[in-house]
């Protein structure tokens, strides 16, 4: 099948893991695979969605399109898969106009009553959908990131990456990580990303993101931790990061928020934790054992290798078009 992608941009994190990442396997399926960015302006995203019809599959990217823009999409498009990894029906935790959007509820209202198919990020956004969403995780390139044993050290280097919109949840703890930094001597906060926080007693190493070394950088940390604030917004979330630091073997320590909850084993890859207490315990725990890091690391990347990797994603993705092909979701 001739499949087409339409995305915001093609190097966003979204594409990357979503769709490019799943190219290799897709095409040994015997599919393949165009993705196109939509046009900004009106005019010309009109014209891309009118000119679809060469594919076989047309998946939409998170984009939530006009009613006049659905129409023509569903007019033109063959077979149509929505693909979203966000509660794209809401607005971001920190918009100061609040979670509700009646513009984006009815936009993504649109796109669900007329898709063939709805791809979700994970179960907690497919609810939103009923039993019409296939999940299919963000997922990860394993043989991407590489591992490095845990040793004893009185340097402990907890890890964080993202991106500076997300860096904003970070923030909002400043009393929690200046908490941990006063109550573990030595410890400190590598963050990965395109701007850097600054804390009172939690001295961070700033390491500019780039797709070329994030890798490298996540695996000579020694913990990784994700914090999310508890709201409609972040509960939707994929936890990416999660993903990302159990891939370089790290163990996490996390907030038990939406998917978090659900990755996180505690005792057996990372802890959950809510409470200041919580944090300094279970960061506590990890730093002062080395072997405990390793065992909880393993399992952690074995966890992304059964259920979160790109092989397991593709997967998924293949044995769609084959329903649809057969107009078996139609």
């Amino acid at each position: 099948m001739n499949i087409l992608a339409l995305v915001e941009a093609e190097d966003r994190v979204c594409c990357r893991y979503r769709i490019s990442a799943f190219r290799p396997h897709w095409e040994a399926a015997g599919h393949t695979l165009t993705i196109r960015e939509l046009p900004r302006g009106i005019w010309a995203r009109l014209r891309a969605l009118a000119a679809v019809g060469t594919a076989d599959v047309v998946v939409l990217q998170r984009k939530l399109l006009s009613r006049v823009e659905v129409a023509l999409l569903r007019r033109n498009a063959r077979r149509l898969v929505f693909d979203f990894d966000d509660a794209l029906w809401l607005r971001d935790s920190h918009s100061g106009k609040g979670f509700t959007s009646s513009k984006r509820r009815r936009r993504f209202q649109a796109i669900v009553r007329v898709a063939d198919a709805m791809v979700a990020g994970n179960s907690i956004l497919a609810a939103e959908v009923g039993v019409r969403a296939t999940v299919i995780p963000t997922c990860i390139q394993l043989d991407s990131y590489s591992v490095r044993a845990a040793k004893v050290s009185e340097a402990i280097q907890l890890v964080w990456i993202g991106s500076s919109s997300t860096l904003k949840g970070l923030e909002l703890q400043r009393e929690l990580w200046d908490a941990v930094g006063t109550a573990i001597p030595g410890i400190r906060l590598k963050v990965v990303c395109d701007r850097f926080p600054q804390f009172a007693h939690l001295p961070v190493d700033a390491v500019p993101w780039s797709e070329a070394t994030e890798t490298e950088e996540l695996a000579g940390a020694d913990i990784g931790i994700a914090w999310v604030p508890d709201d409609p917004w972040s509960r939707g979330k994929c936890a990416l990061k999660l993903l990302q630091y159990h891939a370089a073997g790290l163990p996490v320590v996390a907030n038990p928020v939406g998917v978090q909850a659900e990755i996180v084993r505690p005792g057996e890859n990372g802890f959950l934790a809510t409470t200041p207490d919580e944090w300094i315990r279970s960061i506590r725990t990890l730093a002062n054992d080395a072997d405990l890091r390793n065992r909880l690391g393993a399992a952690g990347r074995e966890q992304v290798r059964t259920m979160y990797s790109v092989e397991v994603g593709a997967a998924k993705w293949v044995a769609l078009f084959e329903q649809l092909g057969k107009g078996a979701l139609c």
